[in-house]
């Protein structure tokens, strides 16, 4: 009875995007392939009861999407561990000796030049709600020339057709340096699923005409959640594999728990072009799966994402381990501010990377609120800038830093030297 309303009534009233299209076989209604065109979240919403299997697919992606977005902009999700931006502090130079316009944000990101240090991390996809946030967020990429990722791409792998729900950003951006994402764990077998081959990876790129790939790493969250995927034995070569295969740059991104020196240098052994170390110290997607865990009322996950929201190494400590690689760095990971962000690139960050709180602005103010923040964020920036001297970005990697507290001690324990470290960083 579903199928057969579905087909006489219009449903287009009850998505909020009509555009991420699927053609499916109806046989219940006439015992006849019967064809219509209905949205993902549509065959969701009204149940359409044929073939279970592809209604299991949608609903799954779509609803465990759905619910990311949801809890990361309404529930407390901020890691039960500090960035280390509050233990840095630029030397104050009384007379800067330079313009305040005269400063310049510009810089250059795998031989491309981008007119603000700052990336549009990976947030969502896969669901209709997706579509209207990556073009939204491919908008303002366009409109302050940022590099603006999407979010995973693993539901493309079980539908192509949901390809909609990403390349909206392009379309939004024709010019931006736009990145297209997969899961490091999607690169090798897992129970429930292939191996993501070389050839998928070209189409994800290609299919949104994306300039580079980011593989992720968030094997925290694998481990939290009951659906996770956390076979991990073979990753480094698969990544390894991508980076010597695709024609595009491969970026490597952690998603809230940070990356070491040792594996730093291990991903630039494999030809990886860049880093996103993606330290503890913003959203954590422990806290996120425990939230989901408790919708669930499954208690058992709900304290693992709980007991597990401070893991991993503070972004400030993972810049300065992750730089003796001396690959291009995003730093993201509790950055709030614009200071923040001097912060980072000070310490030797290429750019800087936010998603959550450009998220919610988004879903507050939709285009015109985001744009007010980054105006905000990026004026922030060029204050500190002027203040601590620097015409570029180039120079303020060159000032002079004080580093105490807990990050101080992270760094001793670590066996760096941090009179050193404060004068030498590029």
């Amino acid at each position: 009875m579903y199928a057969r309303r579905l087909i006489c009534e219009s449903p287009k009233s009850k998505s909020s995007y009509w555009g991420a299209v699927n053609v499916f076989s109806l046989w219940e209604v006439t015992k006849k392939p019967v064809y219509i065109i209905i949205t993902a979240e549509e065959l969701v919403f009204y149940k359409v009861p044929f073939r279970s299997r592809w209604a299991n697919r949608v609903e799954h992606y779509s609803r465990r999407k759905q619910e990311h977005v949801e809890i990361s902009t309404t529930m407390d999700v901020e890691a039960g561990i500090n960035a280390g931006w509050e233990d840095i502090r630029f030397l104050h130079q009384c007379l800067p000796e330079i313009d305040h316009d005269e400063i310049q944000l510009s810089t250059v990101f795998c031989g491309r030049r981008v007119e603000r240090p700052l990336v549009i991390s990976a947030l969502t996809g896969g669901h209709s709600q997706a579509a209207w946030i990556n073009e939204t967020l491919g908008r303002v990429a366009e409109h302050f020339g940022l590099i603006v990722e999407v979010g995973s791409q693993r539901p493309m792998l079980k539908l192509p057709s949901l390809v909609e729900t990403y390349a909206t950003a392009r379309r939004a951006a024709p010019h931006a340096f736009l990145v297209a994402n997969i899961g490091a764990a999607q690169l090798i077998a897992q129970e429930q699923s292939l191996a993501c081959t070389v050839e998928q990876a070209k189409e994800l790129v290609t299919a949104i005409g994306a300039d580079a790939l980011a593989i992720h790493l968030n094997f925290l969250q694998e481990a939290v959640m009951p659906e996770g995927d956390c076979r991990a034995r073979g990753c480094t070569e698969a990544i390894g594999r991508m980076a010597e295969s695709l024609s595009v740059p491969v970026i490597v991104k952690e998603t809230g728990a940070g990356i070491s020196k040792s594996q730093a240098l291990e991903l630039k052994a494999r030809g990886v072009a860049a880093l996103d170390i993606g330290g503890a110290g913003g959203t954590s997607m422990a806290l996120v799966e425990s939230h989901r865990a408790a919708y669930r009322k499954d208690q058992r996950f709900q304290r693992l994402g709980q007991t597990f929201s401070g893991w991993g190494i503070p972004t400030a400590v993972s810049i300065v381990e992750a730089r003796a690689s001396s690959l291009p760095l995003i730093a993201s990971g509790g950055v709030r501010t614009g200071l923040d962000a001097a912060k980072a690139l000070a310490l030797g960050a290429s750019l800087v990377g936010i998603a959550r709180p450009l998220l919610g602005r988004v879903l507050s103010g939709g285009y015109d609120g985001l744009v007010e923040y980054l105006e905000v964020f990026f004026e922030e920036l060029t204050v500190a800038m002027f203040l601590a001297g620097a015409l570029a970005i180039s120079e303020l990697q060159g000032k002079r830093l004080l580093i105490t507290g807990k990050l101080k001690d992270w760094l001793e324990q670590l066996g760096y030297d941090l009179p050193r470290l404060s004068r030498q960083r590029t």
